[in-house]
């Protein structure tokens, strides 16, 4: 039995190598549609990737680009398969595909998309693929999907945001944390974290005022108080109000010292 399985094994691989050798561009791609429709994606690939450039504007051209495509993204090679999905989309602009390798190309990036912690180069490229998408085809019915997508992609660079924001505090860089912290809610206004980004913010404005130069207090001291307003503002009664509350007064304290101290009416 065990020398049946090999004889078969060894059968295969020399007829995909006699193909693979033949020179014959006609036979090479009709066993790769073939290898393709097995679901034996590598050999298909090899054996595509001898033809495509000598088929170009031929018959089957746009059925090999678009499956040569797929099989980079059957065997997860998420990188190339958005390259050729995005490559066949903007190549065959007439083709009954063309929709669907606009939408692999995006998806291809969304896969490859990593946890929040990591660079968001592929997050950011996704969502501009998924976006052209829909400008490409507002009706397809895809939208729905995509869109979905994107949600869970800004909600990563977000949190990207945040943990950067949070670092700076943490690394007690206060100008830093407060810049990156505004930028954080200018791009993301409606942010599930905006009440505690906020106490953050009114936070590190005050604690940037402490360690600052005498000549720089006065200023910083003013904008942390403004920061605790618009932490009140929002949020009077929030989890972080009571102690904001607090950080106000201590705020306003310490500026009524100051200009006593230097006599500033």
């Amino acid at each position: 039995m065990l020398v049946g399985v090999l004889f078969l094994a060894g059968a295969c691989k020399s007829e995909f190598e006699r193909v693979r050798v033949s020179g014959d561009a006609e036979l090479v791609l009709k066993k790769a549609f073939e290898y393709y429709d097995k679901g034996e994606y590598q050999r298909s690939q090899t054996l595509f990737d001898l033809v495509l450039n000598s088929i170009r504007g031929g018959k089957d051209a746009e059925k090999a680009y678009f499956q040569y495509a797929y099989t980079y993204y059957h065997l997860r090679q998420y990188v190339l398969a958005a390259y050729y999905f995005k490559n066949f989309s903007n190549t065959f602009t007439t083709s009954p595909f063309r929709e669907e390798a606009a939408y692999m190309s995006a998806y291809s990036n969304y896969l490859m998309s990593p946890t929040f912690r990591l660079d968001q180069g592929s997050s950011r490229q996704a969502i501009d693929e998924f976006q052209l998408f829909a400008n490409l085809f507002p009706q397809s019915q895809r939208m729905a999907e995509c869109n979905k997508m994107i949600d869970v992609l800004r909600r990563k660079l977000e949190q990207k945001a945040f943990a950067e924001g949070e670092l700076y505090y943490n690394l007690r860089q206060y100008q830093s944390s407060v810049l990156s912290f505004d930028n954080l809610l200018r791009d993301y206004p409606e942010s599930p974290d905006a009440e505690r980004v906020r106490y953050l913010i009114a936070k590190s404005a005050f604690l940037l005022s402490e360690n600052s130069i005498l000549e720089k207090k006065f200023d910083r001291y003013n904008e942390a108080i403004i920061r605790c307003d618009d932490f009140l503002l929002k949020y009077p009664s929030g989890k972080y109000s009571k102690e904001i509350k607090q950080i106000r007064r201590e705020a306003e304290q310490t500026l009524k010292n100051l200009k006593k101290q230097f006599k500033i009416t």
